[in-house]
């Protein structure tokens, strides 16, 4: 493994230091929670090992929200990230081929390049509204391909793929005998239709979740991986079984208490982060150097600033941040563009978000 850091992490928040930063625009996720927030609050636990596979009662609730699913397709992780480390280190070597969807999140890059594979990239347009194709993704596969890599809802677009498109990418996994990755963190802040689980249709899909961006509580480290395949559900034990034996009974507990309110949750935030959503796609609809395409999930969208070449996006983000205390997640972020930035809506405060928007503004005309 030729481990590098990734730019996204390099460059994240905590790294700069939060006391610096006014309008924190970066963030990915609603806003962190507090056990007392969500009614929670610390059970007496034996501090024993875990089950392996992760706490059962986790693992049921999980596999309620998708018919089809039963607990034992369920493997908990250290958050998505390990989810998608395990997946990429069980699946890949330098021998093999990988299909990414891009931009994407860092991990689902960044770990297959570690592990040396070879990789295609089927980069999403601006003007076709992210929108994926798969005619192009499967002009990309290979003899060796044994993988294809896509977010849903999308980060850092907040995009969606309609259900004929997710049908099609299983079809095309399934006709040539390799695995679909879906990393489905947002799925659960749609703000339309919900797809089902992509685990849930398919033995070659692969689903992948946590409680990090929907749920605000990405401290305890709680995700999951879901597939049907037995067979490769082992292997993906025997894999979390050599890094980590099993996942902490203090994090699985809370995740468990976190899902016993999952419902009443989402309903209380959903028409929050909707309100949001709106309030960026106002400041959007009277800045003409600004346009979007509106997410359809999620609480991160991608503008495009509408800037002439010769226009200095380096001292504009240097500027951004410095004299406006403006953080936004630049392009090269995600191996895009620096035209394009990831803007956070959940989690900043309601006036913090109308202020950094309107710090781009400031911004954009120095």
């Amino acid at each position: 493994m030729n481990y590098a850091r990734m730019v996204i992490e390099k460059e994240a928040p905590e790294e700069y230091g939060y006391d610096r930063i006014r309008f924190n625009l970066s963030e990915s996720s609603i806003a962190d929670q507090k056990l007392s927030d969500i009614g929670l609050s610390l059970p007496d636990l034996t501090l024993f090992y875990g089950e392996h596979r992760g706490d059962k009662e986790l693992r049921a609730l999980i596999a309620a929200q998708d018919s089809g699913i039963s607990p034992d397709d369920v493997l908990v992780t250290a958050g998505a990230a390990g989810a998608l480390f395990i997946i990429s280190t069980s699946l890949l070597s330098e021998r093999d081929h990988l299909v990414v969807v891009r931009p994407n999140y860092a991990t689902n890059i960044e770990t297959p390049k570690a592990i040396g594979c070879a990789i295609s990239y089927v980069d999403l347009d601006f003007d076709n509204g992210f929108a994926v194709d798969v005619g192009r993704v499967a002009v990309q596969l290979q003899p060796n391909t044994k993988l294809i890599s896509v977010t849903c809802p999308h980060n850092p677009t907040g995009t969606m793929m309609h259900r004929a498109d997710l049908d099609a990418l299983i079809a095309l996994a399934e006709s040539r005998n390799c695995h679909l990755l879906v990393d489905e963190t947002y799925r659960d802040l749609s703000y339309g239709q919900r797809l089902p689980a992509a685990a849930s249709l398919s033995a070659k899909a692969i689903s992948v979740s946590s409680l990090s961006k929907a749920f605000g509580i990405p401290g305890i480290r709680i995700g999951w991986l879901i597939t049907r395949d037995a067979e490769l559900q082992e292997r993906f034990l025997a894999a979390k079984e050599q890094i980590g034996i099993c996942g902490s009974v203090i994090d699985e507990g809370i995740a468990r208490g976190m899902l016993e309110r999952r419902d009443a949750f989402l309903a209380a935030l959903l028409p929050e982060m909707a309100k949001r959503r709106d309030i960026v796609q106002a400041w959007i609809d009277r800045e003409p150097m600004v346009d979007w395409v509106r997410p359809q999930g999620g609480v991160v969208g991608f503008p495009r600033l509408n800037v002439d070449a010769g226009f200095d996006l380096d001292r504009f983000y240097v500027n951004l941040l410095e004299s406006h205390g403006t953080y936004v997640g630049p392009g090269h972020w995600f191996d895009m563009p620096k035209r394009f930035f990831r803007v956070g809506f959940g989690w900043p405060k309601e006036a913090e978000l109308r202020g950094g928007l309107d710090a781009i503004s400031a911004a954009l005309r120095q």
